[in-house]
């Protein structure tokens, strides 16, 4: 139902990536070929910089990979619009991390792997501007799709903040393949793209824009460092009788289609990694989101 658009590239940016991605041919001291992996290092707590150097959630989990190969793996931080497609090619890298959501759009490009993890959009917006509609049975608080009708809603480009966004501000049924109308769609509601999170909520600041709808965790990153800001789930608005319901989508790892051994690697250590420990309640990955979000001694 929600609609990826899809950007294309220029032969001269494709010369000025494919320069920058010279590493692709490195090998290992035992003759294997890296792994070459591209993100987008600001999606904390899967991908972000140490100083120089990325580290995350996302590459932890691809160095396991890396040794369950006997090969080196290197992380390269590029647009994530263009992540997708680099992967699809197959020349400029092997694999896309980045709290990458499977989408119909994006499966007819790549081969993802066992989803790791689910992610609730969420609103971040400055303290006392946005009121919470409601609270979930787990405690979690609210705003409503229906809250944000006429805002200027800032996005992370071609996440999938800007997927729902655009789309329920743009679709109209039976207009362009739309089957739904958007809940924003004729509320004056408008779309601003930025080149990451942070950018987008530093718009608000400048009173550019209201409010910045993005992923769950970055969200959470963002506020815990700047006590200005808020920010809350994203529901949809049940139908009459039914309760309201998250946004929410399922992150996994994109691999060049036909590479079945890399593929094959990702899913047996995702599977690992995804059991639960009796001891703590937690699998290894819920560990590593609450270490890189400094939530561990």
């Amino acid at each position: 139902m929600k609609k990826l658009v899809s950007l294309f590239l220029s032969a001269a940016l494709m010369g000025s990536m494919a320069a920058l991605c010279t590493s692709c041919n490195n090998e290992g001291e035992d003759g294997a070929q890296d792994i070459i992996v591209h993100t987008n290092a600001y999606f904390a707590p899967f991908e972000y910089y140490d100083g120089t150097e990325i580290v995350g959630v996302d590459v932890d989990i691809m160095k396991k990979v890396g040794e369950k190969l006997g090969r080196n793996v290197q992380f390269e931080n590029t647009e994530f619009s263009v992540i997708i497609d680099n992967v699809a090619a197959g020349k400029l890298c092997d694999a896309g991390a980045a709290g990458i959501t499977i989408t119909d759009a994006r499966k007819e490009k790549v081969d993802f792997s066992t989803p790791y993890y689910t992610s609730v959009q969420y609103v971040i917006y400055k303290n006392g501007t946005m009121q919470i509609d409601g609270t979930a049975e787990d405690g979690t608080d609210y705003i409503l799709w229906d809250s944000l009708a006429g805002k200027s809603i800032g996005v992370q480009r071609d996440t999938t903040g800007d997927i729902y966004v655009s789309d329920e501000i743009n679709a109209q049924e039976g207009v362009d393949g739309y089957d739904y109308t958007g809940v924003l769609n004729g509320t004056g509601a408008q779309v601003s793209q930025f080149d990451d999170a942070q950018l987008a909520v530093d718009a608000i600041g400048a009173n550019k824009i209201d409010v910045v709808v993005v992923d769950h965790l970055p969200a959470s990153y963002i506020v815990d460092k700047n006590t200005d800001y808020a920010c809350a789930a994203l529901y949809y608005k049940g139908a009459e009788g039914e309760p309201d319901t998250p946004t929410q989508e399922e992150y996994a790892i994109a691999v060049t289609k036909g590479n079945t051994e890399l593929l094959g690697a990702i899913n047996e250590v995702l599977v690992e990694m995804m059991q639960v420990d009796e001891a703590t309640g937690e699998n290894q990955i819920q560990q590593l989101v609450k270490q890189h979000m400094g939530l561990t001694d």
